[in-house]
């Protein structure tokens, strides 16, 4: 590990200021973990904390120390923080609460955050309102409670912003190895990313797994993913907290479909970090990341001595972006040698209990299953009680596995259906071997199913498109949002504007029929009826104009030839930059809610294949002999609104086109909606 916090993170000296509870187990959790350094407790009156001699300030302190764990209200605090980083600590995790996060309750959090970062200067600080951190490698707990953890030679190391939740994960059963587990509690100073960056700086930390509400920053965060990128160390993430800042406008379909939530997706996709659901996800993502890291791809094998068990393997995958690819010729025959002829070959396999106890059989059977072309094998199996019954056999496997793993070099998985089953003795050797030791069906295949998506996630040279500040907004004209669009090279219907029903009806004469006719500064025209399609003659023009509710109009030549209609909107988001989403347009948007996100800037071949990954992209290819949509066309009009928003990133809040008619020789946008900041 390299950088500022190097010191704080992997101390040989720990000052403990506060004379409470808290402090006294920071000193008892030390001494649980097994720390080496100086101990040195901090209280004006109290001769002794934690059975350990105190002195009163910390200038009596014998040097400057290298971490301190600060467990006094937060008036005091900001004054040992001053007073540390004069002495030159390398350090200090700040437990009081009460600051920015408090501003509701307290009214001057923000200037108590302000104080205290001003008191710490160049001293980095975690917190404040976090329990700290453990270090599992180097043994150092600057943690005022209990806590799971042992020492480990290396690790995963763990990143949250609540201490319960960091608390509860010390106490996982999985044998998943914590190297470090660090709250970031506010982060008034030292974000996520840069305790994750500097975490990664580690060379026994094998995986970097986040617990995160927000994304914070975003350069420092893209700086975290490339770091971890060149150092080969995956990092997996789990999100709460979904903001629904980039829903306040639905005035766009886009706004509705795509928030935060799809932004942050997007964003840890483009980053190529893993994202779960759920704690146990987490963890069980953690421990593939580990062993494996990424897959890779989501083609699976999966042997148990059930039938059961392997209908079960097959259903808990159905949705998932997973694959058990039917056997192929070599794998049969081996297999076959293997079982003999009275059992089915499939994958799923269910190799029956013929085999069961017999290492050398058991072993020959998942060699012969471990085809090159898997990116994982996994061989379900629940432990019995160990208070109850006797496992030998169960070992049998344990042991068939490895001889497999290391006979074809493929990644190899014990998975139990029941997270008890799993019991983490068996977790832990498992690890020691290189075997995955997965626990609970369900969270074990969305881990996978994880893993194998990290590996696919685009190769992204340019940084994210950053938005500008918030402020009030106001909609363009549709007219005007085609006209601004069309500059930037995106096809638009000839059109003429007209402020009467019967300036409408002599423009469509001048036009050509049939065409269409829309009610101006209406949006979700369809809904409201401004909107009217196929008009054959200047009565019928007359005729929808008077039906509509709105004051102009806009008359546009008909575009009949589409094969599909698709919705290309930009939402900014002001936590993760402009959100892409491309999906089903037309009157079925919300209805099928087929869409993809990204964030800008995105490639032509980014969008290509973001095509792909719709459900109807079978329209798009010529689906039962229809001709097929221009596919370089839909990617230049994409690359056209991209160009807009980068073009006017300060202020752009909102663009969409829906539909954009794709057609056999061409894309073109028949309605256009771009909501602008105001300037001032």
């Amino acid at each position: 590990m390299t950088g500022g916090l190097d010191r704080l993170l992997r101390p040989r000296s720990i000052a403990v200021i506060g004379g409470g509870a808290w402090c006294a187990n920071v000193i008892r959790e030390c001494r649980k973990i097994g720390f080496a350094g100086d101990i040195w407790p901090v209280h004006p009156l109290k001769p002794e904390i934690g059975g350990l001699a105190a002195v009163p300030h910390i200038e009596d302190l014998p040097r400057a120390p290298d971490a301190a764990f600060i467990g006094v209200n937060r008036e005091i605090t900001i004054t040992a923080v001053r007073l540390l980083a004069m002495r030159g600590a390398g350090g200090a995790v700040c437990f009081a609460s009460g600051f920015r996060e408090a501003v509701a309750e307290t009214g001057d959090g923000d200037d108590m955050q302000a104080a205290l970062l001003d008191a710490a200067g160049e001293m980095p600080i975690l917190g404040p309102n976090c329990y700290g951190f453990i270090n599992g490698l180097d043994g150092a707990a600057l943690w005022p409670d209990q806590h799971g953890m042992t020492r480990v030679e290396r690790g995963v190391a763990l990143v949250t912003q609540s201490s319960n939740i960091a608390l509860n994960l010390t106490m996982q059963r999985r044998g998943l190895p914590l190297a470090y587990l660090v709250t970031a509690g506010n982060q008034a100073q030292t974000d996520l990313a840069g305790i994750g960056s500097a975490l990664l700086q580690d060379p026994r930390v094998t995986a970097l797994g986040l617990h995160i509400e927000g994304v914070g920053d975003l350069r420092r965060f893209e700086a975290m993913a490339a770091t971890a990128r060149h150092l080969g160390k995956p990092i997996v993430v789990l999100k709460a907290g979904a903001s629904d800042q980039a829903r306040v406008a639905t005035v766009s379909h886009t706004a509705s479909l795509a928030g935060s939530e799809a932004g942050s997706r997007a964003l840890f996709w483009r980053l190529g970090i893993g994202q779960v659901d759920g704690l146990a996800e987490l963890l069980e993502a953690l421990k593939l990341m580990h062993v494996t890291g990424p897959l890779g791809s989501n083609r699976i094998g999966s042997m148990s001595c059930s039938g059961g068990e392997a209908s079960l393997m097959a259903d808990a995958a159905h949705g998932l972006d997973l694959v058990y690819p039917p056997l192929n010729r070599a794998q049969s025959t081996e297999l076959r040698a293997a079982l003999g002829p009275k059992v089915a070959l499939a994958n799923p396999l269910d190799y029956h209990t013929y085999i069961w106890g017999d290492r050398a059989a058991l072993a020959r059977c998942f060699t012969a299953m471990m085809d090159p072309g898997l990116a994982l094998g996994c061989v379900l199996l629940d432990f019995p009680r160990a208070d109850r019954c006797e496992a030998a056999e169960w070992d049998d496997v344990v042991d068939a596995v490895a001889e497999a793993q290391a006979a074809r070099g493929v990644p190899m998985a014990l998975l139990a259906s029941l997270p008890e089953t799993m019991p983490e003795e068996v977790a832990e050797v498992c690890m020691v071997r290189g075997i995955v030791p997965l626990a609970g069906l369900g969270d074990a295949l969305r881990a996978i199913e994880v893993a194998a998506g990290m590996a696919r996630a685009p190769d992204v040279a340019e940084p994210l498109l950053l938005p500008g500040p918030d402020g009030p907004s106001r909609l363009l004209s549709e007219a005007d949002a085609k006209a601004a669009l069309a500059a930037h090279g995106l096809p638009v219907p000839s059109s003429h504007r007209a402020a009467t029903g019967e300036e409408a009806a002599q423009a469509a004469a001048r036009i050509g029929f049939p065409v269409a006719l829309k009610g101006e500064h209406v949006a979700h025209k369809t809904e409201a009826g401004a909107v009217a399609l196929n008009l054959c003659s200047v009565a019928d023009v007359r005729a929808a104009a008077g039906r509509m509710a709105a004051g102009s109009f806009l008359v546009e030549v008909m575009v009949d030839d589409a094969v599909a209609e698709l919705l290309v909107g930009v939402l900014r988001d002001p936590a993760h930059g402009f959100v892409l989403t491309i999906g089903a347009g037309g009157t079925l948007t919300e209805l099928l809610a087929d869409t993809v996100s990204m964030l800008l800037p995105v490639t032509g071949a980014e969008i290509d294949a973001a095509l792909d990954r719709l459900r109807l992209a079978p329209l798009l290819d010529g689906y039962r002999g229809a001709p097929a949509a221009d596919r370089s066309a839909i990617v230049s009009a994409v690359l056209a609104v991209q160009d807009y928003v980068t073009a006017n990133a300060g202020t752009a809040d909102e663009v969409e086109i829906n539909p954009l008619l794709c057609t056999p020789t061409g894309a073109i946008a028949v309605d256009a909606l771009i909501r602008l900041k105001e300037t001032t």
